[in-house]
């Protein structure tokens, strides 16, 4: 068997494959999506969404879950909407307690505005947020450690490594990912609620699971995750929009994306058995 059909291979491939089914959906029922403009409108809200799915994976890595993702990135824009547009010092310091950094409404209202000259914003960004991830995740010594805590927590207490500790730099990490999910979240709405980012917990679940990682044994992917957001996003309205298909039928598109994903990767996994 090649090393391009072998099972390992081809659950890494499912997010990619997920994500351009979906494109080609769209474009099959308007082409005229398929653009610059088209991609800045259909993934507006992809940023926020592959943020609190990066969030989300780092607590998974771990074999946990965090159910309070999206109220916390609805808190972190109240806090911007609010404390840090009113008083900016006081704002900061209460953003730095949920491990963010200092910004003003204004700036990041701009920063969301970027429009790069060759790529989209909302791409570039997912493209960076991927390789960030990627990269101290995946190809640093403590990334490994990281993901080590939730596939084989006995071998790295035995190594020397206080689990506590760890469990607190993911959480952390989360937090951090978080905050930026709700600044990017303000600075897109110029808004805020308390429930803005709801919906938010079961997107960065779905992304994380739909871009290849597991419910057990700290097994992410964090490009596969960015993916998986990018992929929801467009389910989410863009696809369902162009289908004529109600709002309302969003969650229930997202959980038929999920599901096909995971029969896949199952029949995958059964055929890889010896």
């Amino acid at each position: 068997m090649t090393a391009l059909a072998s099972p390992r291979a081809m659950r890494a491939l499912l997010p990619a494959l997920s994500l351009v089914l979906v494109l080609a959906g769209i474009a099959w029922l308007n082409p005229r999506a398929i653009s610059y403009f088209g991609f800045s409108l259909m993934l507006n809200l992809a940023v926020p969404i592959a943020l609190a799915t990066v969030a989300q994976m780092f607590v998974i890595a771990g074999n946990d879950l965090d159910l309070s993702i999206g109220p916390f990135i609805g808190f972190t824009g109240c806090i911007a909407a609010t404390w840090l547009n009113d008083t900016p010092l006081l704002g900061a310091a209460m953003l730095l307690g949920c491990i963010a950094v200092y910004a003003a409404p204004d700036w990041l209202q701009a920063l969301m505005s970027v429009k790069p000259p060759l790529l989209p914003f909302p791409v570039l960004a997912a493209l960076v947020i991927a390789a960030a991830a990627w990269f101290g995740l995946m190809r640093t010594s403590y990334g490994a450690v990281l993901r080590g805590s939730g596939g084989n927590p006995a071998a790295v207490a035995r190594a020397g490594w206080s689990l506590l500790a760890i469990k607190m730099a993911l959480f952390a990490l989360a937090g951090l990912f978080g905050v930026l999910s709700g600044l990017a979240l303000i600075g897109i709405t110029t808004s805020a609620d308390a429930n803005i980012g709801n919906g938010y917990t079961l997107l960065s679940i779905a992304g994380v699971i739909l871009g290849g990682g597991e419910f057990v044994g700290g097994v992410v992917s964090p490009v596969g995750a960015v993916i998986g957001a990018l992929t929801l996003a467009l389910a989410a309205s863009p696809l369902l929009t162009f289908l004529r298909i109600p709002p309302d039928w969003q969650v229930g598109a997202n959980g038929a994306i999920l599901i096909i994903v995971l029969a896949a990767r199952a029949r995958i996994g059964r055929r890889s058995e010896p």
